[in-house]
Protein backbone atom coordinates (compact mmCIF):
# COMPACT_ATOMS: atom_id res chain seq x y z
CA UNK A 1 0.00 0.00 0.00
CA UNK A 2 2.92 2.55 0.65
CA UNK A 3 4.93 1.37 -2.55
CA UNK A 4 1.44 2.18 -4.27
CA UNK A 5 1.14 5.27 -2.39
CA UNK A 6 4.48 6.21 -3.17
CA UNK A 7 4.65 5.30 -7.10
CA UNK A 8 1.43 7.50 -7.44
CA UNK A 9 2.96 10.60 -5.46
CA UNK A 10 6.28 10.05 -7.99
CA UNK A 11 4.08 10.09 -10.59
CA UNK A 12 1.99 13.62 -9.58
CA UNK A 13 5.30 14.44 -8.81
CA UNK A 14 6.15 13.81 -12.52
CA UNK A 15 3.40 15.42 -13.76
CA UNK A 16 3.55 18.83 -11.82
CA UNK A 17 7.37 18.90 -12.95
CA UNK A 18 6.64 18.33 -16.59
CA UNK A 19 3.82 20.99 -16.25
CA UNK A 20 6.11 23.32 -14.59
CA UNK A 21 8.59 23.35 -17.11
CA UNK A 22 6.66 23.17 -20.38
CA UNK A 23 2.48 23.64 -20.01
CA UNK A 24 2.53 26.41 -17.49
CA UNK A 25 2.46 30.51 -19.51
CA UNK A 26 5.57 31.16 -17.60
CA UNK A 27 7.50 28.12 -18.29
CA UNK A 28 6.10 28.25 -22.04
CA UNK A 29 7.56 31.42 -22.53
CA UNK A 30 11.00 30.34 -21.42
CA UNK A 31 11.26 26.97 -22.69
CA UNK A 32 9.60 27.51 -26.08
CA UNK A 33 12.09 30.07 -27.43
CA UNK A 34 15.36 28.04 -26.13
CA UNK A 35 14.05 24.64 -27.49
CA UNK A 36 13.75 26.45 -31.06
CA UNK A 37 17.08 27.48 -30.41
CA UNK A 38 17.96 24.26 -29.76
CA UNK A 39 16.62 22.75 -32.74
CA UNK A 40 17.92 25.75 -34.91
CA UNK A 41 21.88 25.37 -33.59
CA UNK A 42 21.75 21.53 -34.16
CA UNK A 43 20.82 22.15 -37.83
CA UNK A 44 17.35 20.31 -37.23
CA UNK A 45 15.59 22.47 -39.64
CA UNK A 46 18.00 22.57 -42.44
CA UNK A 47 17.78 18.65 -42.14
CA UNK A 48 13.88 19.01 -42.91
CA UNK A 49 14.30 21.34 -45.51
CA UNK A 50 16.68 19.90 -46.82
CA UNK A 51 14.43 16.99 -47.42
CA UNK A 52 12.06 19.34 -48.93
CA UNK A 53 14.60 21.11 -51.16
CA UNK A 54 17.38 18.22 -52.13
CA UNK A 55 18.79 20.84 -54.50
CA UNK A 56 20.05 23.07 -51.41
CA UNK A 57 23.20 22.50 -48.93
CA UNK A 58 22.10 22.78 -45.53
CA UNK A 59 24.70 26.17 -45.11
CA UNK A 60 22.72 28.02 -48.38
CA UNK A 61 19.13 27.50 -46.59
CA UNK A 62 19.83 28.58 -42.83
CA UNK A 63 22.69 30.44 -40.76
CA UNK A 64 22.77 29.02 -37.37
CA UNK A 65 22.03 31.06 -34.45
CA UNK A 66 26.45 31.58 -34.02
CA UNK A 67 26.01 33.14 -37.58
CA UNK A 68 23.22 35.51 -37.05
CA UNK A 69 24.37 36.78 -33.83
CA UNK A 70 27.50 37.23 -35.11
CA UNK A 71 25.89 39.59 -37.98
CA UNK A 72 23.63 41.54 -36.22
CA UNK A 73 26.95 42.50 -33.86
CA UNK A 74 28.34 43.51 -37.12
CA UNK A 75 25.28 45.20 -38.00
CA UNK A 76 25.08 47.15 -34.78
CA UNK A 77 29.20 48.40 -34.78
CA UNK A 78 29.32 49.80 -38.02
CA UNK A 79 26.39 51.76 -37.74
CA UNK A 80 24.25 50.10 -40.34
CA UNK A 81 21.58 49.58 -37.84
CA UNK A 82 21.23 52.80 -36.51
CA UNK A 83 21.08 54.19 -40.00
CA UNK A 84 18.73 51.89 -41.45
CA UNK A 85 16.85 52.36 -38.42
CA UNK A 86 16.80 56.06 -38.04
CA UNK A 87 15.73 56.74 -41.68
CA UNK A 88 12.95 54.21 -41.53
CA UNK A 89 11.68 55.55 -38.34
CA UNK A 90 11.42 59.24 -39.64
CA UNK A 91 9.28 58.04 -42.54
CA UNK A 92 7.44 55.95 -40.31
CA UNK A 93 6.56 58.92 -38.08
CA UNK A 94 5.73 60.96 -40.73
CA UNK A 95 3.44 58.54 -42.72
CA UNK A 96 1.77 57.24 -39.55
CA UNK A 97 0.93 60.95 -37.82
CA UNK A 98 -0.66 61.80 -41.05
CA UNK A 99 -2.49 58.89 -41.35
CA UNK A 100 -3.74 59.35 -37.73
CA UNK A 101 -4.95 62.71 -38.41
CA UNK A 102 -6.73 62.13 -41.14
CA UNK A 103 -8.19 58.92 -40.52
CA UNK A 104 -9.49 59.91 -37.20
CA UNK A 105 -10.65 62.82 -39.18
CA UNK A 106 -12.62 60.83 -42.34
CA UNK A 107 -13.18 57.72 -39.24
CA UNK A 108 -15.31 60.23 -37.25
CA UNK A 109 -17.54 61.73 -40.07
CA UNK A 110 -18.25 57.97 -40.92
CA UNK A 111 -19.35 57.28 -37.64
CA UNK A 112 -21.65 60.01 -37.27
CA UNK A 113 -22.87 60.51 -40.61
CA UNK A 114 -24.72 57.09 -42.69
CA UNK A 115 -24.32 59.32 -45.87
CA UNK A 116 -20.14 60.12 -45.42
CA UNK A 117 -20.39 56.23 -44.18
CA UNK A 118 -22.08 55.19 -47.46
CA UNK A 119 -19.90 56.89 -49.58
CA UNK A 120 -16.31 56.02 -48.02
CA UNK A 121 -17.52 52.61 -46.93
CA UNK A 122 -16.20 50.51 -49.66
CA UNK A 123 -13.20 52.98 -50.57
CA UNK A 124 -11.57 51.49 -46.95
CA UNK A 125 -12.34 48.15 -47.48
CA UNK A 126 -10.36 48.07 -51.01
CA UNK A 127 -7.65 49.97 -48.42
CA UNK A 128 -7.37 47.30 -46.11
CA UNK A 129 -7.24 44.56 -49.05
CA UNK A 130 -4.89 46.08 -51.30
CA UNK A 131 -1.46 45.01 -51.29
CA UNK A 132 1.26 46.68 -50.11
CA UNK A 133 3.70 45.71 -52.94
CA UNK A 134 1.63 47.47 -55.82
CA UNK A 135 1.21 50.68 -53.93
CA UNK A 136 5.11 50.32 -53.43
CA UNK A 137 5.42 50.05 -57.46
CA UNK A 138 3.54 52.42 -58.12
CA UNK A 139 5.25 55.11 -55.51
CA UNK A 140 8.60 54.02 -57.45
CA UNK A 141 6.89 55.03 -60.88
CA UNK A 142 5.09 58.21 -59.34
CA UNK A 143 8.06 59.22 -57.21
CA UNK A 144 11.11 57.99 -58.19
CA UNK A 145 13.86 56.77 -55.38
CA UNK A 146 13.64 58.77 -52.00
CA UNK A 147 11.25 59.75 -48.98
CA UNK A 148 8.32 60.87 -50.19
CA UNK A 149 7.20 57.32 -51.79
CA UNK A 150 8.09 55.27 -48.43
CA UNK A 151 6.13 58.01 -46.37
CA UNK A 152 3.09 57.83 -48.88
CA UNK A 153 2.84 53.75 -48.41
CA UNK A 154 2.91 54.17 -44.71
CA UNK A 155 0.30 56.62 -44.70
CA UNK A 156 -1.94 54.55 -47.06
CA UNK A 157 -1.19 51.72 -45.26
CA UNK A 158 -2.17 53.12 -41.76
CA UNK A 159 -5.22 55.13 -43.09
CA UNK A 160 -7.80 52.32 -43.42
CA UNK A 161 -7.40 51.20 -40.06
CA UNK A 162 -7.23 54.33 -38.30
CA UNK A 163 -10.93 55.55 -40.37
CA UNK A 164 -12.56 51.89 -39.53
CA UNK A 165 -12.06 51.90 -35.97
CA UNK A 166 -12.65 55.37 -35.07
CA UNK A 167 -16.24 54.51 -37.19
CA UNK A 168 -16.53 51.69 -34.96
CA UNK A 169 -15.76 53.74 -31.99
CA UNK A 170 -18.59 55.96 -32.74
CA UNK A 171 -21.16 53.46 -33.45
CA UNK A 172 -20.27 51.57 -30.18
CA UNK A 173 -21.37 55.20 -28.17
CA UNK A 174 -24.51 54.28 -26.07
CA UNK A 175 -27.70 55.13 -28.33
CA UNK A 176 -29.57 55.22 -25.16
CA UNK A 177 -26.85 58.35 -23.90
CA UNK A 178 -26.64 59.45 -27.24
CA UNK A 179 -31.08 60.14 -27.34
CA UNK A 180 -30.54 61.52 -23.69
CA UNK A 181 -27.75 64.37 -24.54
CA UNK A 182 -30.42 64.86 -27.98
CA UNK A 183 -33.53 65.38 -25.61
CA UNK A 184 -31.90 67.98 -23.08
CA UNK A 185 -30.92 69.73 -26.12
CA UNK A 186 -27.16 69.16 -25.12
CA UNK A 187 -24.56 71.43 -27.54
CA UNK A 188 -22.92 69.22 -30.31
CA UNK A 189 -19.50 70.25 -29.56
CA UNK A 190 -20.14 68.88 -26.01
CA UNK A 191 -21.38 66.06 -26.92
CA UNK A 192 -18.36 65.07 -28.68
CA UNK A 193 -16.07 66.08 -26.02
CA UNK A 194 -17.77 64.58 -23.39
CA UNK A 195 -19.56 61.46 -24.52
CA UNK A 196 -17.80 60.43 -27.96
CA UNK A 197 -14.22 60.97 -27.89
CA UNK A 198 -13.86 59.75 -24.21
CA UNK A 199 -15.91 56.64 -26.02
CA UNK A 200 -13.17 56.21 -28.63
CA UNK A 201 -10.04 55.81 -26.36
CA UNK A 202 -10.14 51.86 -26.44
CA UNK A 203 -10.52 52.38 -30.68
CA UNK A 204 -7.86 54.82 -30.35
CA UNK A 205 -5.29 52.62 -29.15
CA UNK A 206 -6.45 49.94 -31.71
CA UNK A 207 -6.08 51.91 -34.34
CA UNK A 208 -2.44 52.50 -33.19
CA UNK A 209 -1.59 48.91 -32.81
CA UNK A 210 -3.08 47.59 -36.21
CA UNK A 211 -2.18 51.10 -38.33
CA UNK A 212 1.35 51.73 -36.52
CA UNK A 213 2.06 47.59 -37.52
CA UNK A 214 0.69 47.69 -40.81
CA UNK A 215 2.49 50.63 -42.03
CA UNK A 216 5.83 49.39 -40.52
CA UNK A 217 5.09 46.47 -42.99
CA UNK A 218 4.42 48.52 -46.03
CA UNK A 219 7.30 51.04 -45.43
CA UNK A 220 9.82 47.82 -45.35
CA UNK A 221 8.43 46.75 -48.82
CA UNK A 222 8.11 50.39 -50.16
CA UNK A 223 11.82 50.68 -49.30
CA UNK A 224 12.80 47.96 -50.94
CA UNK A 225 11.23 48.81 -54.69
CA UNK A 226 11.41 53.02 -53.84
CA UNK A 227 14.49 53.66 -51.75
CA UNK A 228 17.93 54.21 -51.66
CA UNK A 229 17.97 53.67 -47.76
CA UNK A 230 16.61 52.75 -44.94
CA UNK A 231 15.77 49.05 -43.28
CA UNK A 232 14.03 48.01 -46.36
CA UNK A 233 16.69 48.93 -49.01
CA UNK A 234 19.69 47.44 -46.97
CA UNK A 235 17.57 44.19 -46.59
CA UNK A 236 17.70 44.43 -50.62
CA UNK A 237 21.46 45.04 -50.43
CA UNK A 238 22.37 42.17 -48.29
CA UNK A 239 20.07 39.86 -50.48
CA UNK A 240 22.04 41.04 -53.68
CA UNK A 241 25.25 40.06 -52.39
CA UNK A 242 24.06 36.77 -50.25
CA UNK A 243 24.32 38.06 -46.88
CA UNK A 244 22.15 35.32 -45.89
CA UNK A 245 22.84 36.21 -42.04
CA UNK A 246 22.36 39.48 -41.77
CA UNK A 247 18.91 39.69 -43.74
CA UNK A 248 17.76 37.13 -40.80
CA UNK A 249 19.65 39.23 -38.13
CA UNK A 250 17.72 42.59 -39.45
CA UNK A 251 14.92 40.56 -39.26
CA UNK A 252 15.38 39.88 -35.37
CA UNK A 253 15.81 43.52 -35.41
CA UNK A 254 12.28 44.07 -36.47
CA UNK A 255 10.47 41.42 -33.99
CA UNK A 256 12.36 43.18 -31.45
CA UNK A 257 11.76 46.69 -31.58
CA UNK A 258 7.52 45.23 -31.81
CA UNK A 259 8.43 43.48 -28.51
CA UNK A 260 10.27 46.78 -27.17
CA UNK A 261 6.93 48.81 -28.60
CA UNK A 262 4.68 47.02 -27.62
CA UNK A 263 5.52 46.10 -24.13
CA UNK A 264 7.42 49.61 -23.67
CA UNK A 265 5.34 51.82 -25.21
CA UNK A 266 1.44 50.32 -26.18
CA UNK A 267 1.17 48.65 -22.75
CA UNK A 268 2.58 51.00 -20.24
CA UNK A 269 0.39 53.92 -22.12
CA UNK A 270 -2.65 51.69 -22.00
CA UNK A 271 -2.38 50.65 -18.01
CA UNK A 272 -1.60 54.35 -17.33
CA UNK A 273 -4.85 55.56 -19.84
CA UNK A 274 -7.23 53.09 -18.63
CA UNK A 275 -6.21 52.30 -15.20
CA UNK A 276 -9.71 53.72 -14.02
CA UNK A 277 -11.26 50.62 -15.54
CA UNK A 278 -11.75 47.30 -13.57
CA UNK A 279 -8.94 44.89 -14.27
CA UNK A 280 -9.87 41.94 -16.75
CA UNK A 281 -8.13 39.04 -18.70
CA UNK A 282 -8.49 41.12 -21.61
CA UNK A 283 -6.10 44.11 -22.88
CA UNK A 284 -7.83 47.20 -21.95
CA UNK A 285 -6.70 48.85 -24.44
CA UNK A 286 -8.84 46.42 -27.45
CA UNK A 287 -12.35 47.36 -28.23
CA UNK A 288 -15.23 45.20 -27.94
CA UNK A 289 -14.89 44.31 -31.92
CA UNK A 290 -11.54 45.78 -33.28
CA UNK A 291 -12.13 46.43 -36.61
CA UNK A 292 -9.13 44.36 -38.31
CA UNK A 293 -9.29 41.49 -40.75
Amino acid sequence: MDTTASSGSVVRSGRSWFQRTFVTPRAARITAPVLFLVAWQLRLMDRFLGLLFPGRTESALLPTPAEVVEAMWEQLLDGRLLEAFSVSLLRLALGFALALLVGSIVGLAMGLSSRIEAMLHDFVIVGLTFPYLIWGLLVAMWFGYGTIGPVLVVFIAGLPYVILNMSEGVHDVSKELRDMAAAYEIPRDRVMRHLILPSLSPFFFASLRYGLANGWKGLILAEVFAATSGAGWHITSMRDYGDFAGVVGFAIYFALFSIVVERLVFGRLSRRVFRWRPATGRDVSEPPEVAAP
